[in-house]
């Protein structure tokens, strides 16, 4: 290990050690998609950092740092390394829902069964789904303060009290989606990098604190200063090893807009924030992608510039189906904002045995949009798209105005099966009052990230005829 401390940077090449390996990893460190990050083990372990960013641990990660082994650590220094490095960051991880489905557990990501979403227009927040990049903060709500500042204002610091007593508190319904749910079905297509999502990274919720647009008026932003070309950028209080926060950020005149019901949440379905969904403070910003809605939040910033986070600007972002990692330039596509229409089957699931009555079967699932679109249609058929027959929209949030139906709706119907078969194919789309509707094929949307999964949605299932 001495031998490897001196091996710390680009002049006498970059090694780094990984449980009893030793690897030269000089020539990739311009090719890692995490930047100069890579870094922080240089002439040391990457092991504490890896236990950190657990995607490292996917076997084609694993493969790529093989090319670069030089040798092992000495047995007798194998694993003495490690000591006082760091702490356990997952120690304090709060105790989750066994029925959560995880799709990683360090950080935690993880998806309800999809049947109970399609029972609940308000999802539990304890099935809620999960995403965290980072170890999950403990914050203690009675030192607890968020700093608001940048360009345009005087600067402002709010502890949980003053932000619930000095502004009037706003419940808004919304739907938070990940921006891979459903990625497993581009990686049926061809290998993505990313969470192997089910259709369940999504759930609705009320959310409930201060609007945005009035703290940032509180902060002495004019309404001259809401110039075109700012962003309001979030801070979370997760961080990596350097310190370094989870960030994400969206356009000013997005944020200080008050029709976008864009609000500084503490409470969720009328409980105070769990830690898993950002307790005490986290955005909820409706109609956009769930990477947005920054949880744990410690600072505001009105900055000329979008957040300049890796999540921001080198991650979240779709490109054409030929784009691929050698090809791949984050810095020409936009981060995601608000999502597009999308809809799924929550019941029955791929492989159950369904009853056949009167030539129908019964289904259910949810449909939601971006933007504040409403969905006006869900269409279901089990005949390959031969013919189509409209659902019946079960629950929707009826009083919401034009343009700001932040939340799902849920969806039931009946649909008829080609006489004398044992087996279907249950099809699903979504139409929102745009008239955008759901693509046909996953193959012409794929994308190396799998996010934006909203082709047709289709489950194979079996037919009992009774």
């Amino acid at each position: 290990m001495d031998e490897v401390a001196q091996h710390g940077d680009m002049k006498r090449r970059v090694w780094l050690t990984y449980n009893q390996g030793v690897y030269d990893i000089t020539d990739f460190v311009k090719k890692h998609p995490g930047g100069s990050a890579i870094m922080m083990g240089a002439g040391g372990s990457a092991d504490p950092f890896w236990d950190l960013y657990a995607v490292h641990k996917e076997e084609h990660v694993l493969k790529l740092l093989e090319q670069y082994r030089i040798g092992n650590v000495r047995p007798d220094e194998v694993g003495s390394h490690r000591a006082g490095m760091t702490d356990d960051p997952w120690a304090a991880e709060p105790r989750r829902h066994p029925a959560l489905r995880p799709s990683a557990r360090t950080p935690f990501n993880a998806e309800p069964p999809p049947a109970l979403l399609a029972d609940n227009f308000l999802t539990p927040n304890d099935l809620f789904y999960v995403r965290n990049h980072l170890p999950v903060p403990t914050v203690e709500p009675a030192t607890y303060e968020l700093e608001v500042d940048g360009l345009g204002v005087r600067g402002l610091s709010l502890s949980l009290d003053q932000l619930k007593k000095n502004f009037k508190p706003v419940t808004v319904t919304a739907t938070i989606m990940c921006a891979g749910n459903r990625r497993s079905e581009m990686s049926a297509v061809k290998a993505v990098r990313g969470l192997s999502w089910g259709h369940a990274a999504v759930g609705n919720a009320t959310w409930t604190g201060a609007r945005l647009s009035d703290v940032l008026r509180a902060a002495g932003l004019e309404g001259d200063a809401a110039a075109p070309g700012r962003h309001v950028c979030f801070e979370g209080l997760d961080t990596d090893p350097s310190n370094t926060p989870y960030g994400a950020s969206v356009p000013l005149e997005v944020a200080t807009d008050p029709r976008r019901d864009i609000i500084l949440a503490y409470e969720m379905n009328g409980q105070p924030l769990s830690r898993d969904h950002g307790f005490p403070v986290r955005a909820i910003v409706p109609g956009v992608v769930g990477a947005r809605n920054v949880k744990w939040l410690g600072r505001i910033s009105v900055s000329a510039e979008e957040s300049t986070s890796h999540w921001q600007r080198s991650d979240y972002k779709g490109f054409n189906p030929s784009v691929d990692w050698d090809t791949v330039d984050f810095s020409k596509a936009p981060a995601i904002q608000e999502l597009p229409v999308n809809s799924a089957i929550c019941w029955p699931a791929s492989g159950d045995t369904v009853k056949v009555k009167d030539g129908t079967v019964a289904l259910k699932g949810y449909a939601w949009s971006g933007g504040g679109r409403r969905v006006v249609r869900v269409d279901v058929s089990a005949d390959g798209g031969a013919t189509w027959h409209e659902a019946c929209l079960t629950a929707t949030e009826p009083t919401a105005p034009a343009g700001r139906c932040w939340s799902w709706c849920l969806w039931s119907g009946r649909v008829p099966v080609p006489a004398g078969a044992q087996t279907a194919q249950l099809w699903v789309k979504a139409t929102d009052a745009s008239y955008n509707t759901q693509p046909e094929s996953v193959k012409n949307i794929w994308n190396l990230r799998g996010v934006l999964s909203n082709a047709y949605h289709r489950v194979d299932v079996k037919l009992k005829r009774v």
